[in-house]
């Protein structure tokens, strides 16, 4: 059962952890608005279109540095109780580590189930919505594609574009090929493409037919030439931003669909999709490593046992880089990759915690 005095650690540890998100969302707000300010006049962005920009920007900034606020909250507050000697007191009823620890569970639990609902549903929403803005207010327009792109349409249908100019509606050096297994039935290339949004279909110039038909071939060559392609010109574009704003059904259906058109950057969408779960887990795991460092009455109090948080931090974020950039540049796998930091700070807490019992 849940007794008076987890209610006073509970309602304590959250209220703690509240403050330290209002606190880092207040400052994470004034200084990107420093710094996009520029661009906000010479866009002649509204008013309130920025107060709903920065309702976007809040859950995403949150949500990135979620398992930086538990942790430091948890020190925080947790230091402040060992400081006036309530650890000592409450310990000194015959109460086990464990019992202390049981408050702790329950809170860091609420929190984390919180944030994993919002990582999977929430916050991509609201990414789209912020990501939206800037492309209108903030970035520049993109002008052109992807270099040398190659998109895999169908199981028979590949296409490739040297370059597509998106102000000039105009793609370079096209080529389709349709084959069958190692039979290529049908090769279209084309010097010059555009795109007609309206009938959505593909205009080809100066093109080049050449049709396969076993010992027999076509070749046929044509001024103009009017195709139907289940692509349109932004996907000759891969904006890695997107990932972010869809929901965890969404991003799985946008991976299936980029695998089948061949992407070799998959690595990047997996790993937004792992760390949208394991970023909860890490939340808890250094939710316990903070109870278990500043649980003890030490000489340079709250200071030195915030100063070791933000170590830890600071090396749980570091390790988290490594490990996604090993994945993304040397394809290691994206679900050890982003496992790998959870499960060496996950021995470390229960090191921490043996230690602490004993």
């Amino acid at each position: 059962m849940i007794k008076k005095l987890d209610w006073y650690i509970i309602k304590k540890f959250l209220g703690t952890f509240v403050y330290a998100l209002m606190i880092m969302a207040v400052i994470a707000s004034v200084i990107d608005y420093s710094e996009k300010a520029k661009d906000f006049l010479e866009h002649k962005a509204p008013a309130m279109a920025i107060i709903g920009y920065y309702q976007n920007f809040i859950p995403h900034i949150l949500a990135l540095l979620f398992a930086l606020f538990i942790f430091i909250a948890t020190i925080f507050f947790t230091s402040k109780l060992a400081y006036k000697s309530e650890i000592i007191a409450f310990l000194a009823t015959g109460a086990s580590f464990n019992r202390f620890l049981r408050p702790y569970f329950i809170g860091a639990s609420f929190i984390c189930t919180i944030f994993l609902f919002a990582n999977h549903w929430i916050v991509p929403i609201a990414n789209k919505k912020r990501i939206d803005f800037e492309n209108k207010y903030v970035h520049a327009a993109v002008a052109y594609s992807d270099h040398n792109v190659h998109l895999r349409l169908s199981p028979q249908l590949y296409v490739y574009v040297q370059n597509y100019d998106y102000f000039a509606n105009s793609g370079y050096r096209f080529s389709s090929e349709r084959v069958n297994g190692t039979l290529l039935l049908e090769k279209i290339t084309a010097d010059r493409i555009s795109y007609d949004s309206i009938k959505k279909v593909w205009n080809l110039y100066t093109v080049v037919v050449r049709k396969n038909d076993g010992v027999k071939e076509d070749l046929k060559i044509l001024p103009e030439l009017t195709l139907k392609y289940p692509f349109v010109p932004k996907d000759l574009y891969e904006n890695v931003d997107v990932k972010e704003t869809f929901t965890t059904s969404e991003l799985n259906r946008f991976i299936e669909q980029e695998k089948l058109r061949g992407r070799e950057s998959l690595n990047i969408y997996y790993i937004e999709k792992y760390r949208r779960t394991s970023q909860p887990v890490a939340g808890f795991i250094l939710c316990i490593i903070g109870v278990c460092i500043s649980s003890k009455k030490v000489r340079g109090g709250s200071g030195l046992h915030l100063a070791i948080g933000i170590l830890v931090s600071a090396i749980y974020m570091l390790l988290l880089q490594l490990s996604t950039t090993f994945s993304t540049k040397a394809d290691l796998n994206p679900l050890i990759a982003v496992w790998i930091p959870n499960f060496i700070f996950a021995c470390i807490a229960y090191f921490l915690y043996r230690r602490q019992v004993k």
